[in-house]
């Protein structure tokens, strides 16, 4: 098939060829668009002479804005260079000039200067008038500058910049309103304005409150005008600047706020500010945050007024005192008939507060919690521990007790789930640590905390709120946890707490109408608890540690005989009993004996649960826990040979394997030749790792190979991956010592190189690496 574009000759590569095409695509468009334009041009010229004899019409479109860019560089270098002749002239051939002179140049230049943008406005030249306007305003500065200079040298001149400033922000705010098409004087008058005030009062020696006031002054018309002002520039300028100077003037109003008790001028700054800025909300729908900057200048203003000595900073009694400041704001706002945006603000301002109530008191609250810890280093030693604070310490339940009574009230009004959930986590802090920080005696302490966790497991189980059961069940779970702990340390107090805490958890898990999470947690604490429960009345008894892992099989034993009763909590239940089993394991592994008692009852227990139609996988759980079982008694009994009592077993049980096959060949070989393969091959495997002979490695080796042929031949999957590990290991276990040796041996910058080598070879033909991965399960799946 023949191509309608033959390559010219000498043809060019296809990536180069097509680079050219599309630049000559590109210039082909641009001239077919500059004669469309000629072409327009000249239509317009025939039929209207007189008009169309200017000349061709600007371009328009992209065209227009490289050169409208153009334009801007140079108006902007030409204003850069006439701003430096201009501040080169005053500051250097200043001196030269008489005083005649001096005013008539700089009188002279600044007027041109200020008369030109209006002509050139005229003729549609703006950014041109831009320009020229930037050069006149800072001309205005520099007239400033030398009359103080010459004319006036003897005035202050921090209160001659001050009146400097007002003058200029008043001449440049005329010259704008005058021109009213240039977007730079005005914006720059409202600058220049934010300076007058605060200059004047650092003139007149007024003190830091002086000038936070004169600042907070000058902040009330930048409000007014981000308000009243329709242009976005001088807008947007206002807003800017109100912002900076209300916060400056806030944050310092604060500072010296902390620096004294009771400071009533400080307080009076932030009063001011705090009106100032709902008043600001009130005009404007999209100033919510104006509200709520006045909302946080209040509560401060209601702070600063309390003492804030070193004593009172220790004892947070201050946040308390502006934490009912600010919870007096939803209040207001419900009494009163408030614009939306305001009501937003000062609600904001109230939760606002609240979180840094509530953060500020979690310290205490996390070392009230985490001093419990300490018991665990000499559990019923009945040292009955101090709950030692001072009585600053009662501010903290106070603080978060009333952070939990808003978010309530908050979660009733606003129908959401947040405040709900704020307010069951800090009634639980504050009420749980209330005892502590109280000093409260320790069994007075256990007996509150405990009566909290109850409560909070109680309202996990009745809370209608979608997030305030989760919430409660969690603290419930924190506290019980920090209860338990604190009850190791007597003996009544540990069989009471944990009997009581268990009970609950049972309750919990049987209660019917609660969320199915919640009981699943309390299935699982009440199997934690029970097995708490047996490995104490163990050590009560004065059984060794490791006879308590006995004890603690009590209860994955009661979840089994119990599991068709458990409904929807058995999972849960199952998994805590499994956890009790490895906890029962870890006690006994000091006592090779006793361990293998324990392993033995835990394979029962499975063998038990094996016995349902549903946990017949159980079934291989029971029997590998049977076998290590017997391997860690025939360890704990000095056998050096396992494999005369392993191989009776494995013969037995390849036998039952080969006839169940005989009689089903559906039947895989995992079922039927694992286990005994395992029964043999695993602790003759650990025997070979720690013989430093020669003949059991040697023997294992051989019959490892043969079973690997066999599975090969015969398709087999449990003698081919089984005796393939085997004899894998085996050899490792031979190579170790020379491995070992070549190791030594080499530079240790090699190894790192040869990883880095194969990684790279493997990501080089990663694809191919895949394709043999899946081709190599598609293999094994194919065996029986």
């Amino acid at each position: 098939m023949n191509t309608p574009f033959p390559p010219v000759a000498p043809a060019l590569p296809p990536a180069e060829e097509l680079a050219l095409i599309d630049r000559e695509l590109i210039q082909l468009d641009a001239r077919r668009h500059y004669l469309l334009s000629r072409r327009n041009w000249l239509i317009g010229l025939l039929a209207h002479p007189a008009p169309a004899a200017a000349g061709p019409p600007r371009p328009v479109g992209p065209a227009a804005a490289p050169a409208r860019g153009a334009q801007n560089v140079l108006l902007t270098l030409g204003a850069v260079l006439l701003a430096v002749a201009a501040l080169a002239f005053t500051l250097v051939s200043w001196g030269s000039l008489g005083i005649a002179g001096r005013s008539l140049v700089l009188a002279a230049v600044t007027g041109a200067a200020l008369a030109a943008p209006a002509g050139l406005l005229r003729r549609g030249l703006r950014s041109t008038a831009e320009s020229v306007a930037a050069v006149g305003l800072l001309l205005t500065v520099l007239d400033a500058y030398a009359l103080h200079a010459v004319g006036l040298p003897g005035v202050d001149g921090t209160a001659y910049a001050a009146g400097a400033a007002a003058a200029l922000a008043a001449l440049w705010a005329g010259y704008g309103a005058a021109l009213p098409r240039l977007r730079l004087p005005l914006p720059v008058a409202v600058l220049v304005a934010q300076v007058p005030l605060p200059l004047a009062a650092v003139a007149a020696g007024a003190g830091p409150s002086g000038v936070a006031w004169a600042v907070l002054v000058t902040a009330a018309p930048d409000a007014a005008l981000a308000v009243a002002v329709a242009r976005r520039s001088v807008r947007v300028t206002a807003w800017v600047a109100a912002s900076s100077t209300g916060g400056l003037a806030l944050s310092a109003a604060l500072a010296l706020s902390l620096d004294g008790p009771g400071s009533v001028g400080p307080a009076l700054l932030l009063a001011a500010g705090a009106a100032l800025g709902v008043a600001v909300a009130w005009r404007e729908p999209r100033a919510s945050a104006a509200a709520l900057v006045g909302g946080l200048a209040a509560v401060a203003a209601v702070g600063a007024l309390v003492p804030a000595g070193h004593a009172a900073r220790e004892d947070m009694w201050p946040v308390v005192v502006h934490l009912v400041a600010a919870l007096t704001l939803p209040a207001v706002v419900r009494a009163s008939a408030l614009p939306a945006q305001v009501r937003r603000g000062l609600l904001r301002a109230a939760a606002g507060v609240a979180a840094l109530a509530a953060l500020t008191a979690a310290p205490a609250v996390a070392l009230a919690a985490a001093s419990r810890v300490g018991v665990l280093g000499e559990v019923w030693a009945s040292t009955s521990p101090a709950a030692a604070v001072s009585g600053a310490g009662a501010a903290v339940p106070v603080a978060l007790l009333l952070v939990a009574g808003a978010g309530w009230w908050a979660a009733r009004e606003l129908r959401r789930p947040e405040p709900a959930v704020v307010a069951v986590v800090a009634g639980w802090a504050g009420s749980f640590t209330a005892p502590v920080l109280l000093g409260l005696p320790v069994a007075a302490v256990l007996a509150a905390q405990t009566a909290v966790t109850v409560a909070a497991g109680l309202l996990a189980l009745r809370a209608s709120r979608r997030a305030a059961g989760p919430t409660a069940a969690v603290c419930a779970a924190v506290g019980a946890l920090t209860v338990s702990l604190g009850a190791l340390d007597g003996r009544v107090a540990t069989f009471a707490v944990f009997g009581l805490l268990a009970a609950g958890a049972a309750f919990a898990a049987a209660y019917g109408p609660a969320r199915v999470a919640v009981r699943a947690g309390g299935a699982a604490a009440a199997v934690g608890y029970a097995t708490a429960l047996a490995v104490a009345l163990a050590a009560l008894a004065g059984l060794a540690p490791a006879w308590s892992g006995v004890a603690a099989l009590v209860a994955p034993a009661a979840v089994v005989a119990l599991a068709a009763r458990l409904g929807p909590v058995r999972i849960p239940a199952e998994c805590a009993a499994a956890v009790a089993a490895a906890v029962a394991a870890a006690l006994a592994v000091g006592d090779p004996p006793v361990l293998a008692l324990v392993l033995a009852l835990v394979g029962v227990v499975c063998a038990a649960a094996a016995l349902r139609p549903d946990r017949r996988r159980c079934g291989w759980a029971a029997g590998a826990l049977f076998v290590a079982a017997t391997w860690v008694r025939l360890g704990a009994s000095g056998v050096t040979v396992p494999e005369a009592y392993a191989l009776p077993v494995s013969v037995l049980a390849l036998a039952v394997g080969f006839l169940s096959r005989r009689k089903d060949p559906a039947v895989s070989s995992w079922p039927a030749y694992g286990p005994g393969l395992g029964a043999t091959l695993l602790p003759s495997l650990v025997a070979a790792w720690g013989d430093a002979h020669w003949l059991r490695p040697l023997l294992l080796g051989l019959a490892a190979l043969a079973l690997t042929l066999t599975g090969a031949h015969r398709r087999l999957a449990a003698p081919l991956l089984l005796g393939g590990a085997t004899l894998a290991a085996v050899a490792l276990h031979e190579l170790a010592p020379y491995v070992a040796q070549v190791a030594g041996a080499l530079p240790r910058w090699l190894p790192p190189a040869l990883a880095g080598l194969l990684l790279l070879v493997v990501g080089a033909t990663y694809e191919k690496r895949l394709r043999d991965a899946r081709r190599l399960r598609q293999a094994l799946g194919r065996l029986r």
